[in-house]
C-alpha cells in the first residue's frame, strides 16, 4: 500500500513503539493515570512545549506556538480498561485487572510522535494544543477537562480526535460529517411487586413476570416507536431478583442503556421506555421506578472540519483508502462533549491485519504498532493543512 510518510515521521517509528509498549505494560484506568500523565508531560517538556498538568484531574495539555495564527486542538485518550490481559506478548500488562484493550496506548504514542516532529519542524504557523485526556471509558474525562476550563484556558478554532479501528483494514481511514458514534444513556430500574411463597403466587405480585414482560415490550421501541431511519438501540444488560427457589421476590432490578444517533430519537426512546414499563407494571399491581444516568451525547462531526480531516487522511494513505460514507457506530465516545463546544472531527483509522485479529475490549487485543507512523503522519499533515505557512 503506498503511504506518503515523511522521512522525519517514519524515523520516529521505533521510539513511538517503545513509548507505546511501555504504556501498555503499565495501564491505568479512569482518573488513575498519574504515571501515564507524568510520562506524557515529561516527553512534551523534552520537546519544548508549554505543559499544563492536572486538567480534569489527570489530564495533560501541551501547547506548541509557532508565530501568530489560528489555534487547533488534537486529542488522545490515555485510560485503560478494568480487565485482565490474555495477549501473551512480552509487553503485556504488569498490573492485574488492568489492560490497554482499546488502543489508547497507541493514541498517546501517535500524538506524542506528532508533537515531537512538529516541535522541530518549521512547516506550520499558529498554535497546536495537544490534549491528553483521562477517563474516556465511561467516566467522561472529556467533560471533566471542559468543566475545568479546557477551552477557556486553551481557546481553539477546532478540535480533532482519532481512534484506531481493528474492524477496518490497516492503512485505511473512515471520515464523514454528521453522527459517527451514538449518544449513550444508562439506566437503573426497579420493579416492585409483592413478595409471596413460590407455591402461592396468587397471594403476591410476581415482579419477575412483570420484568419479563417489560423487557419484551422494550424491544418494540426501536421497531415500532421510532422512524425507520432513526438509529437506536435499547439494551437490558443486567437483571437481578430473588435468591431462593421458593420465594417470589418483591423487587427486580434492571440495568441497561439507550443509544441513539440523535437527541430526538434518544428522547423518544426514553419516553417510550418509561411509559411502557409504568403501564405494564401498573396493570399487574406493581410499581416501576427508574434512575436515568446521563452519560455521553452523540459524536457529531462538523462539515468544514471533516473536509480538512478527509484531505489530511487522503494525503497520507491515498484517496482509495479513505472511506467517506459509512454506518455510524452505536458505541459511544466522550469526545462528543468537545464537539458540542467546538467544531471538529473524529476519525477512525484502520489497523486490521488478518481475519483473526481480536477487536476492541477483547482480552487478546493489542494495538498494531505498524499503524503508529500512519497516525502520527495524519496528525502532522492535518496541522500543516490547517495552519499553513
Amino acid at each position: 500500500m503506498p503511504l506518503d510518510l515523511s522521512p522525519a515521521v517514519a524515523a520516529l517509528a521505533q521510539e513511538m513503539t517503545a513509548w507505546r509498549r511501555g504504556l501498555h505494560a503499565h495501564p491505568e484506568t479512569a482518573y488513575e493515570e498519574t504515571r501515564t500523565a507524568r510520562f506524557v508531560a515529561d516527553r512534551l517538556q523534552d520537546f519544548g512545549l508549554e505543559v499544563t498538568t492536572g486538567v480534569g484531574r489527570t489530564g495533560v495539555v501541551g501547547v506548541l506556538t509557532r508565530g501568530r495564527g489560528p489555534a487547533i486542538a488534537l486529542r488522545a485518550d490515555m485510560d485503560a480498561l478494568a480487565m485482565d490481559e490474555a495477549t501473551g506478548v512480552a509487553h503485556a500488562s504488569q498490573i492485574p485487572g488492568r489492560m490497554h484493550a482499546c488502543g489508547h496506548d497507541g493514541h498517546v504514542a501517535m500524538l506524542l510522535g506528532a508533537a515531537k516532529h512538529l516541535a522541530s519542524s518549521p512547516s506550520f504557523r499558529g498554535v497546536v494544543v495537544f490534549i491528553f485526556q483521562p477517563a474516556e471509558e465511561g467516566e467522561a474525562g472529556a467533560k471533566a477537562m471542559i468543566d475545568d476550563g479546557l477551552f477557556e484556558r486553551f481557546p481553539v478554532d477546532g478540535v480533532y480526535g482519532l481512534h484506531n479501528w481493528p474492524n477496518m483494514d490497516f492503512g485505511t481511514f473512515a471520515v464523514q460529517a454528521g453522527p459517527v458514534m451514538a449518544a449513550y444513556e444508562a439506566f437503573t430500574a426497579e420493579i416492585r411487586g409483592v413478595g409471596a411463597h413460590g407455591g402461592m403466587p396468587h397471594q403476591g405480585v410476581d415482579s419477575i413476570v412483570v420484568a419479563a414482560q417489560v423487557i419484551n415490550a422494550w424491544q418494540t421501541i426501536v421497531s415500532r416507536s421510532l422512524a425507520p431511519h432513526d438509529a437506536a438501540v435499547v439494551s437490558v444488560t443486567s437483571i437481578h431478583g430473588g435468591e431462593s427457589f421458593n420465594i417470589l421476590p418483591e423487587t427486580v432490578t434492571l440495568k441497561g442503556a439507550v443509544r441513539s444517533l440523535s437527541a430526538e430519537a434518544g428522547e423518544r426512546a426514553w419516553d417510550r421506555l418509561v411509559a411502557l414499563a409504568e403501564n405494564i407494571a401498573a396493570g399487574h399491581g406493581a410499581r416501576f421506578t427508574v434512575k436515568r444516568h446521563r452519560t455521553y451525547p452523540a459524536t457529531v462531526n462538523a462539515p468544514e472540519q471533516t473536509r480538512h480531516a478527509y484531505d489530511a487522511a487522503r494525503d497520507v494513505v491515498g484517496a482509495d483508502n479513505v472511506v467517506g460514507a459509512f454506518p455510524a457506530s452505536m458505541g459511544a465516545e466522550d469526545f462528543a462533549f468537545m464537539l458540542e463546544r467546538t467544531p471538529g472531527c473524529y476519525v477512525w483509522m484502520g489497523t486490521r491485519q488478518g481475519d483473526d485479529q481480536p477487536g476492541l475490549h477483547h482480552p487478546k487485543y493489542d494495538f498494531n504498532d505498524e499503524a503508529l507512523t500512519i497516525g502520527a503522519s495524519y496528525w502532522v499533515r492535518l496541522v500543516e493543512r490547517l495552519l499553513p505557512l
